[in-house]
């Protein structure tokens, strides 16, 4: 069995959940763990899952944002986008975004980009600064997009806190640069909260506001 848990986005400037993002998870031995491959489940099925979400959460009354991971494979689905298009009219007017996890072709963000956009769906670069999400990797996709998300967990997990600040430094002035939503991720205490307040990065999500839980 699958199931979306939630974890609430944060406005630091009205401290209001504007959002969630959804985080597949799998029944294993009377636990919830990682799948193994995201692709295990079409998203055809996790759409029909993000639907009921959708209703447990309310957001549709709040029109809050839903926030969907794809990775390649799943982004070069032929029937991908149309299960997005369908799934963001079903649930309307909760708003949805969809985050890449890795870094498309260019012809593919284009692509992408326009058919989302006729729909009022964001498109949004997940975990820049690593992984496939390297400056160099996504610099020609970033006019495409509408938000970066920075994740401060995958440096700590790397034993890189300490080039925290640096990287901060940098993708907050790239998304000042290309007019870019930013949203940072793994704040779990005051002080990450005060090194985003330094980088004027209002918009969060971590183990400080709350831990993904199913709904």
């Amino acid at each position: 069995m699958y199931r979306f848990f939630v974890q609430p986005q944060i406005n630091q400037d009205d401290h209001k959940v504007f959002g969630y993002e959804v985080l597949l998870r799998k029944q294993q031995d009377q636990s919830w763990v990682l799948p193994q491959h995201f692709t295990d489940i079409s998203v055809s099925d996790q759409a029909a899952l993000l639907e009921q979400t959708v209703t447990a959460l309310h957001t549709a009354t709040n029109q809050q944002v839903l926030a969907f991971n794809l990775n390649n494979q799943q982004l070069r689905d032929p029937f991908t986008l149309g299960t997005v298009i369908a799934l963001k009219k079903r649930i309307s007017p909760a708003a949805l975004t969809i985050e890449l996890t890795e870094a498309p072709t260019l012809p593919e963000v284009q692509l992408f980009s326009l058919a989302l956009h006729q729909h009022d769906i964001k498109l949004v670069l997940d975990d820049v600064g690593t992984g496939s999400n390297t400056y160099d990797n996504i610099q020609h996709l970033l006019p495409y997009v509408d938000e970066i998300k920075f994740a401060m967990q995958n440096l700590r997990m790397e034993n890189r806190a300490a080039d925290i600040p640096e990287s901060l430094a940098f993708w907050s002035k790239i998304a000042k640069h290309y007019r870019l939503q930013m949203v940072l991720e793994g704040v779990e205490d005051a002080k990450d909260q005060a090194l985003a307040k330094q980088f004027g990065i209002s918009l969060h999500q971590g183990y400080l506001y709350g831990k993904p839980s199913l709904v």
